[in-house]
Formats: structure tokens, sequence, C-alpha cells
């Protein structure tokens, strides 16, 4: 008999049900042929990579097999990935009379890509797009716009956005917005203004999906109090495993499930395992600062410094710190279903954003080896289904709904 107050045992008994049946742990070649079979079906779905930086700025050709980069049409092919959310992402420091015109760039340059390789990218609106264009093998592109001070206060932004593929919007970057505290920055506004809450009615409205990765706690929560839809977590772990701002206590993830969301685990090593990041934490100005000659040389050359050129130096430093094993991902994903239900989790890699990922996760081709791992720790193949992708397609397909019953409601969009 619980002992405990009326409202905790509840608690307690949310989390029992939330939980997986898991079988007993298998051995790896039991987990290998299960994981084949399983990628063999499921629709693998990554909600966030930074590409298009490297697309726009150093022409990088995905169709490039030596690409040092974690993203490529031959790595995702490997990797098994079904989807793919390649992110629009500005810097919050970016010269404002720009900020429009640099993610138009961005995106149109993803357009370029789908439209240079159609036998195996597509560009995917929905998420009968995803299942229609993962069914005739290829990889389904789609994009997320990632801080919400890219759209300068106009929610016409959000219309245009949509209107050229964006299907969701993470509401800050690393600082503030004039609308909502970002999880990086000294609260201003106490999480979201009534501005705010008119972008996330917009997105609602248009079928866009709201991206709480990088804002508050406090936003988190005004978000879901004021969203009619379910939201996501495109990039973003578990920080009772590793204690970063960025990271989803498990008050957030069970809430974020109440809401009927889904939490997309980072791979960042920083935001995986709490040793790395320490460790990280002291080179990191280190790093920075011979980043920062690099690109001054290269500039008094004429020159700019290719993220290519840029990774090598970080990798140097990378080099030395204790980088976590891919494993760790897993222990990320457990404890999400643990907390928020086995319907409430997916990935969301941040490939190609970050400069430390786990040992086994270098890039999109190491996609299977996790897939293994958690076929190891017992997971059910229904359950990987749900996990790898098909978590993300109910909500998208949520989301939708959402919106096409407040349309029909008022007539039509905004």
């Amino acid at each position: 008999m619980c002992r405990r107050p009326q409202k905790s045992c509840i608690v307690i008994l949310t989390l029992l049900a939330a939980a997986p049946l898991f079988s007993k742990e298998r051995t790896v070649a039991e987990a290998e042929k299960i994981a084949q079979r399983v990628l063999a079906g499921a629709i693998v779905i990554d909600t966030h990579a930074d590409t298009p930086q490297m697309m726009l700025d150093d022409r990088y050709d995905l169709s490039d097999p030596n690409a040092p980069f974690m993203i490529s049409i031959p790595k995702m092919q490997k990797g098994h990935l079904g989807a793919e959310f390649l992110s629009i992402w500005v810097d919050v420091d970016w010269p404002p009379q720009d900020l429009i015109h640099r993610a138009l760039d961005l995106i149109d340059v993803v357009n370029q890509q789908v439209a240079r390789h159609p036998k195996v990218l597509e560009s995917a609106q929905s998420a009968d797009d995803i299942v229609r264009i993962h069914r005739a093998g290829k990889v389904a592109i789609l994009m997320g716009v990632e801080g919400g001070h890219i759209i300068e206060d106009d929610l016409r932004m959000l219309d245009i956005y949509y209107r050229q593929g964006v299907r969701y919007m993470t509401l800050t970057h690393t600082k503030n917005t004039k609308w909502a505290d970002s999880s990086g920055d000294k609260p201003q506004w106490n999480g979201l203004t009534e501005f705010g809450q008119r972008v996330v009615e917009r997105m609602n409205r248009q079928g866009m999906m709201v991206d709480i990765s990088h804002v508050s706690d406090k936003t988190f929560y005004d978000v879901l109090a004021t969203t009619k839809a379910p939201v996501i977590a495109s990039h973003s772990s578990c920080r009772a495993i590793s204690p970063q701002p960025r990271n989803m206590t498990d008050e957030m993830i069970q809430a974020l499930a109440r809401n009927g969301g889904v939490m997309d685990i980072n791979f960042y090593s920083a935001f995986l395992d709490p040793a790395y990041a320490t460790a990280h934490e002291a080179v990191s100005k280190e790093a920075e600062a011979e980043v920062k000659a690099a690109r001054e040389q290269q500039a008094r050359e004429g020159k700019r410094l290719s993220y290519a050129q840029e990774n090598e130096i970080r990798r140097r430093y990378e080099a030395r710190l204790p980088t976590p094993s891919f494993e760790r991902i897993a222990d990320h994903i457990d404890h999400a279903v643990q907390v928020g239900g086995i319907d409430h989790v997916g990935l969301g890699s941040d490939f190609d954003g970050v400069d430390s990922i786990p040992r086994g996760m270098e890039d999109a081709s190491k996609i299977p080896n996790l897939v293994v791992e958690l076929a190891r720790r017992g997971y059910r193949e229904d359950d990987l289904v749900k996990i790898l992708g098909g978590n993300l397609l109910r909500v998208m397909g949520q989301v939708e709904k959402v919106s096409q019953a407040m349309q029909s409601t008022s007539g039509g969009s905004e």
C-alpha cells in the first residue's frame, strides 16, 4: 500500500504505466537481427541537423562521398534515414537588416539540393508525404527555423516560411527574443509575452510544429498553456543525467507527454555527459581563440575559413577530452521513456551543429549502432519503430489536424 500523499501515488502509477514492457536483455547477435528487421521497415526521422550552413557557405553538395560533414546522401542512406529536418539557423548576432535574407538563402540552398538529386531526395510538406517518400525509397527533406528572432517580430514571416516548406520553428535560440525567454539568457519576460502567445497560436493555425528546445523553463510551461496542438523538443536531452539548462527536467518531460508531444534526444556530447561537459568547458575558450585567429588570418588573405577547417581545429581539442560512447544516447532515451513514456521520445541529433558527437555515432551512417544497442537493452520492435520516427509522425499529423480544424472554424488562415 502506498503511504505517500495521494498525488505522489498517482505520479508513481503514471510513471509505471508509461514505462515500456521491456523484453529481457538480449545478446548482441540477437539485437543485430532485430535491428535489421526494424530498419528494413521503420521510417527513421532525425529532427535536427545544421548542414545548410555548409551547403550555402562552403558550396557543399550532399552527394559528396568524401564529405567531412555528418550529413550526406551516402551517410543518410547507410544509416537508413527516412527523413531529415534541416535547420534554418541564423546567428542571434547576425546583422538585423540581413537576418531574413540569410534565412531565405538557407531555404533556397536546401531546395536546390533536393532539385539537384531528385532520385534520392524529395521535399516533404506533411506526415503523409514522409510516408509516401519513404515508400518510394527516397529520403524526405524538411526544414525547421531555429530561433524566433528570424521572424523579426513579424507574424507574416511565419506564413512565408511555412509556404517555403518550414514545418517547425524553435521559439528562441541562445538569447531572448523580444517575446520569449531563452534557456541561454537571463530572464527578461518571465516566459512568453502576449505577442509570443500570438506566435504560438499562428503556428497552430498554420500547421507548423512549435519547438521548445532552447527556451527557458518558464517559456516552456507558458507554451504548453497556450498551444492547442502537441509540441516538440527538436533537439534536447535529459537534465537528470546531464544538468545543462538546454536539457529538460523530469517534470518538463512529463508535462510534454501530457501535451502529447515528443522529445527528440540531442546527440551532443556536452548535453549527454556531465564529465565531458566539464572538460569541454575547460578548453573551449582556447579552441575558440584559435578558430578566431584562423578566421582573421584567412580574412587578411581575402579568404574565409571553411566549416571543415573550423571542425579540424576543434577536433584537435576534442581529442584531449573524455568523449562518451554512443551508448550514452541510449541512456538518455531510457530515462526519457521511463519518465514520459514510449510514445513521447524520438531522435534529434544536432548533426553538423555541434563540435562533439559520441564515439560510435560520428555521423548519420552510424544510426544502426544505436538501434542495435536499444534492441540489446530489450526494447520491443514496435517500440523501436516509435522512437525512430513513429512518434514524430504522429505528432506532425496531429498538428496538421489541429490546423485544419482551426482554419475550418474561422474560414481560413489569417
